[in-house]
Parts: C-alpha cells; sequence; structure tokens
C-alpha cells in the first residue's frame, strides 16, 4: 500500500494529531471548498485538517472509494453532520517521501457545502 495513504488512514482511525504533523510537508497547501485562496504551509495546513478532523469526530464519516494513481490519491467520503448529508472527496498529493504536499476537499450538495462552512468556521475559532 501507499506509504503516505496508509499513514492518512491510520491518522482518520485514531485522530493522533502528532502523526498528521509528521505527514505534512513544510510547503504543503491546502484547498477548502469553502476558502477560495489555497492555504499554503504546514501550520495553516495542519490547523485546517485538524479543524475537519474535529468536525467530522462524531458522524458517520466514512471512505467509500479509493483510486491511486503513483503519488495521487482521490478518497471518497460520505458523512452526515447535524443531520445534513454530505458527499465528497479528498484529492491529496503525496511527494516521494510519503508526506503531504497538496490536499484538496470538494462537497456536494450546496447544502451540504455551507453545513461544514458554519462547522469548520466554527472549529477554526478554537483552533
Amino acid at each position: 500500500m501507499h506509504t503516505g495513504l496508509a499513514a492518512w488512514h491510520r491518522y482518520m482511525q485514531t485522530g493522533d494529531t502528532a502523526l498528521l504533523a509528521e505527514l505534512i510537508a513544510p510547503d504543503a497547501v491546502f484547498h477548502s471548498p469553502v476558502v477560495h485562496t489555497p492555504q499554503e504551509g504546514h501550520a495553516k495546513v495542519l490547523m485546517y485538517l485538524t479543524a475537519a478532523g474535529q468536525v467530522f469526530a462524531d458522524t458517520s464519516f466514512t471512505y467509500v472509494r479509493e483510486l491511486v494513481d503513483g503519488p495521487e490519491v482521490l478518497l471518497e467520503f460520505t458523512a452526515k453532520v447535524d443531520g445534513v448529508h454530505i458527499n465528497g472527496i479528498d484529492l491529496i498529493r503525496f511527494d516521494l517521501e510519503g508526506k503531504i504536499i497538496d490536499f484538496k476537499v470538494m462537497v456536494r450538495p450546496l447544502k451540504a457545502m455551507n453545513k461544514l462552512w458554519e462547522m469548520m468556521a466554527a472549529a477554526l475559532q478554537n483552533t
């Protein structure tokens, strides 16, 4: 299995932010479905992914499909947050050492994106 992807799945199972911090490259970039500019650098990517972990912690978050093409990984997920069904993808690019260098999230439908924006704003204020 792809080493970076295996580490990502370990983080998703444990919620261990120390593991997540080790997984993110120093120059990583995060692309949010609700923030118009890329969030650049280890600290910002860690902040956004940690907040997302908090938002999805007590939900039915599940990866339902996984596509791997070399360093590129697409993970389709479903979840239910505050009664809103969410369908989305995590598009992750890893470097040669298995560290995340680019992480893009896409979410549908619009109602789900609006709910995530609300929940992420609250989680980011607490970080």
